[in-house]
Order: C-alpha cells, then structure tokens, then sequence
C-alpha cells in the first residue's frame, strides 16, 4: 500500500479485539501497511495465552498458557516477522522426553538419527515414517498452516504427510512397530490435541509437532512466552498502533467507527458480540461450532530441579507424562467419555532449566497441564504430583508453592478458552476445514468490515499469529483494496515486487 490510505474521517482504519499472538499479529499487519490501528484488551497486560505472569512467589515467572513453541521458527508469520532476530530463544537440545518406565524413556533429539539409534529394533521404522517430514518441515508446516480447502503448494509432501496421519489415526497405529517406545512418543505429541487416540487429526497435529522437534527443535523464549508478545506490541507502536488494557468489550456498538474490525475471539463470543447484526443462517452456523475438553494447569514453585529417575529428562524441554501408548491413549479417551483418569496425560516443561530468569538464582518453575472434561471444576493439583512422581521420586519435596488452575478458572482468566478448551474448538477433522465455516475465506463475516482472527479460524490453535495474519490480508483485500503483502521483517527492505496475498 503506497502511503497512508484515506480513512474517510475515521479516527481509526482497524480495530482489534482482544491481544494475543493472534490479534497482534492481525494489528501489526494493518500498521505495517499503513493503517492507524488500535488493540483492545480485557486484561490488564497484553498476551492472552502468550502471558507470563508471576503465579506462585514473587520472582517465579509462569507462562500462563503456552511455554514451549514448536512453531516459533516454523509458523510464516513469525518468519516473515522475523521473530527469531527480535527475541532471544534458547533450543534444548532434547526437544520432547517421555518415560514409560522409572528407568526407561522415549529421548526426541532434535537429531533424528541420534533418536533413532535408541530406538533399537524400531530405529529404521521411526526414521522411515518421520524423514520425509522433517526434511521438508517448513512445507508441512505450509500445509498444515493454511487453510485445508485449498490446494497445497507442495502436493507431495501433503500426501505424504496425509498417508502417514491416516496411519497413525487408525487401529493399525502399531502395525509398523515392534516395542513400546516409538509408539508411546508419537501418542506424546499427538495427545497435546486433547482428541480421541487414536484419531487422525490428533495423529496429523503429532506428526508435524515431532517433525518440528527434529528439524528446528522446540524452542523457549527468554524471558517467558510474554517476549514474544512484547515484541509484536513493540513493533505495533513503532508503526502507530496502540494497545488499550483492561477494557472488555461486549457489543460492537462499544468500538469506535473504523472501516475494518477484527476480532480475536471464539465464534461464541462473536454471536453475542454483534447481537442482531448477524444473518440467522450464519448465527446457527456459529451455534454448531463445538468446543473441545479443557485443561487443568497447575505451575509449580520449586527449591530444585524435578528429580526425574532418568537423567535426559533433565534436559528435555518438555515431558510427556503418562506411560505406554496405551495408558496415555486410555487415559484421553476417559477425559473424552467426561470422565477423570486416575493416571492423567500431563504435560510438563521446567524453563527454568534453560532461562535462569524464570526463577530466584537456585530455584525453578514448573509448567504443567493436564486433560479434563470441559467445564470441570475439579482441582487437579494433587493427580498432577502422583504423576510427575511416579517418575520422579521425590517430587513433592521439592515444592515450594503451587498455583492451580481448573478448566472452569481458565475459562473465567481466558474467555477465548471455553470450557477450558485452549484449542478454542475442537481441531477434528471436519472443524480443521471448516472453522468455523466450511470456505476459502473463513475469517470474513457477513457483517461489512467484521472479520474473525482468533484461533477458533483457519489454520487453528497454537501460537503461530496465522489467522490473525489471514484475516488481516482478507480486510486488506477487501476493504482496502490491496493484494500487496506488507512487509513485516524487523528491517525495512524495498518492497518486494509481484509479491500478492494469498
């Protein structure tokens, strides 16, 4: 875009509801292309899921929702944002661990071979099923970044990838195997989706996760996920853009005239938002939107390291806690059936380990979380440490002070989380096409101007800034008339020529 654009006598081009990655990304987007934007936040910080809070004691610093971000490095918005250049991220070299015994672990280097190696009689089956991926990790994560109803770029990748979710996704999930370790890894990943085991869009969300952690690895941003966020205000500002905190919004009518809105929020909170000013057809569209199980989290304060039995889980970044395929598989299809495993999934990361500011010098955090039925009110403080030490002895001497989190409080602290559901909708296979409607340009709403940003649009959750970047090129498209992509690096290059949105 050549210049400020006209506005009409507008004092704003674009309004953003809500300050998450998404909605950043959707703001800075706007700003870099010339538009006078302004943020609107409910809490009182920016961040939403990428907030980091002190939880416990004073000094721990907690990440609130997401730590660890297997699509930092991979996810084109942040690369075009050129995020690594502008936060500092520390790579652990043991991307994702998960005992199955006390003395025996699953190890995921972000070396490929190495991690094979340990796999003994399953090294060249985990190899097999996984290079193609990893070698070609940035077109899988093209493919799965985008909107599954259009044609991928890279057709052979997708059908590979697509084969192998297929695979995984089915019965014959162990058909390829011959002993438990390989298998209880992959359900690791693939049981971050809070879906059935086996099912293929859990089996496709833990394909691309495992093929990030051998390619780039998983890395922790210095300073908790909240850096992320930091630089993404930061770059708004620097382009005219303003974050407005502790300011709900409930009704469209609240928000200044601004040609365009943008709203990082749930198909939920957009019906009640824009009240009558939705078509009924595209209102009862957003009523059978459905809404995944939620977590329990709980953060942890501590006087040492987890005393896990194995040592390289000492080195992981993050930790699958839950046994053998078959009892993390049991245990996620419990919190589907709305029941409440005895032996839970957690999912575990101590940044500490790797970001000394997280914690008073000798001291460390812990981020857990762990699977509930949605709208649980049950505290699952005590099944977490049970868990964590069945594998770690000791654990629980180790505490200091606890902060927990039922699915129904993380609800209250994030209404983009209902239930609990952090995926903002359930990622089955049919809401991956449709989410939330079936169309090549879901974030666009019948109402002029209105646009969906959050996670419950296409490419889906995690914290990847995708649809807020998507429906921010869709208003640039048809709002303002231009295809021409901003540039969004941390440097200013000319633009570049016959570049398009897409």
């Amino acid at each position: 875009m050549n210049g400020r654009p006209r506005r009409g006598g507008l004092e704003f081009d674009a309004v953003v509801v809500g300050s998450g990655p998404n909605g950043l990304a959707a703001a800075v987007t706007l700003a870099r292309a010339g538009l006078r934007v302004r943020v609107y936040e409910r809490a009182d910080q920016p961040g939403g899921g990428a907030a980091t809070r002190e939880l416990t004691l004073p000094g721990f610093r907690h990440d609130v929702c997401s730590a660890v971000h297997p699509m930092a490095f991979e996810s084109r918005f942040f690369r075009e944002f050129g995020l690594r250049e502008r936060v500092g991220f520390v790579t652990p070299e043991v991307s994702f661990a998960h005992p199955l015994h006390e003395r025996h672990a699953g190890i995921a280097y972000r070396d490929l071979t190495r991690t094979a190696e340990a796999l003994g009689p399953d090294a060249r089956a985990y190899t097999r099923l996984l290079r193609p991926l990893v070698d070609r990790s940035t077109n899988v994560a093209e493919f799965t970044g985008s909107p599954l109803v259009r044609m991928p770029a890279d057709l052979p990748t997708a059908i590979a990838f697509g084969l192998r979710s297929l695979e995984q996704g089915s019965p014959a999930w162990n058909a390829r195997f011959r002993e438990d370790t390989a298998p209880a890894m992959l359900t690791g990943v693939a049981a971050h989706t809070i879906l059935t085991q086996p099912s293929v869009s859990a089996a496709g969300a833990g394909l691309a996760l495992a093929a990030y952690a051998h390619a780039r690895g998983w890395p922790i941003p210095i300073g908790g996920s909240q850096a992320i966020i930091d630089a993404m205000v930061e770059d708004l500002r620097d382009h005219g853009g303003e974050v407005v905190v502790d300011h709900e919004v409930t009704a469209l009518a609240q928000l200044p005239p601004a040609t365009v809105t943008l709203l990082d929020v749930t198909p939920k909170a957009l019906a009640r938002i824009a009240g009558d000013a939705l078509p009924d057809r595209y209102r009862r569209t957003l009523q059978r939107f459905r809404y995944g199980d939620g977590v329990a989290k709980v953060d942890f304060a501590l006087s040492d390291p987890v005393p896990w039995t194995h040592p390289e889980l000492r080195r992981a970044g993050t930790v699958h806690v839950g046994g053998t395929r078959a009892e993390v598989a049991d245990a996620e299809n419990q919190v589907n059936r709305g029941r409440m495993p005895e032996r839970p999934y957690v999912l575990v990361s101590q940044p500490s380990l790797f970001d000394p500011s997280r914690a008073p010098e000798g001291k460390h955090t812990l981020w857990t979380y762990t699977h509930v039925p949605a709208g649980s009110a049950v505290d699952r403080r005590e099944a977490v440490i049970r868990q964590i030490e069945r594998f770690a002895p000791g654990f629980r001497d180790t505490i200091l002070a606890t902060s927990s989190r039922t699915a129904r409080e993380v609800e209250r602290h994030n209404p983009n989380y209902p239930g609990g559901d952090i995926a903002a909708g359930a990622p089955d296979l049919w809401q991956l096409f449709s989410r939330p409607v079936l169309s090549p340009d879901p974030w666009r709403t019948p109402i002029p101007g209105v646009y969906l940003a959050g996670a419950s649009t296409a490419p889906g959750p995690g914290v990847t800034g995708l649809p807020g970047w998507f429906a921010a090129m869709s208003a640039l498209r048809h709002d303002f008339g231009t295809r021409a992509m901003p540039d969004l690096s941390p440097r200013r290059p000319p633009a570049r020529s016959g570049e398009t949105v897409t």
